[in-house]
């Protein structure tokens, strides 16, 4: 649902051409998320070998989709701020709209990584990604 909203704000800026304010705080947060993202999730990289945990093998994964989404966001609200590039910013955040469907679609079918099997399917992990 925040994907179709973000999506819609997105194209709605654009075709009508309203240029967004500066957002310092925006540019902070995204900076911060974007520096403490990728050692967590190779902090839980180093736990997961230590727990055989696919679940935390996830949750890493999704610190570095996050920290990818930040640097998406700074990349258009540091281009609108800094060079007046005011399409940077609902180009950027369609961008993460696309993430954010692509990545709720493999979910809601299943298809996420370390996806249990059925308990009438033997084949196990078949992608290496649970182990």
């Amino acid at each position: 649902m925040i994907a179709a909203y973000v999506g819609f704000e997105a194209l709605r800026t654009l075709l009508a051409g309203n240029q967004p304010e500066a957002s310092w705080v925006g540019i902070w947060l995204s900076v911060v998320t974007l520096l403490t993202m990728p050692p967590l999730a190779i902090a839980k990289a180093r736990i997961r070998e230590k727990l055989d945990s696919s679940a935390t093998k996830s949750e890493g994964q999704q610190n570095m989709l996050c920290a990818y989404l930040s640097a998406a966001l700074l990349v258009g609200l540091g281009a609108n701020t800094l060079f007046g590039l005011w399409w940077a910013d609902p180009v950027m955040a369609l961008l993460i709209a696309g993430v954010a469907v692509k990545e709720g679609r493999e979910s809601w079918r299943g298809e996420s990584c370390c996806t249990v099997p059925l308990p009438d399917n033997d084949v196990g992990c078949v992608d290496d990604c649970c182990r």
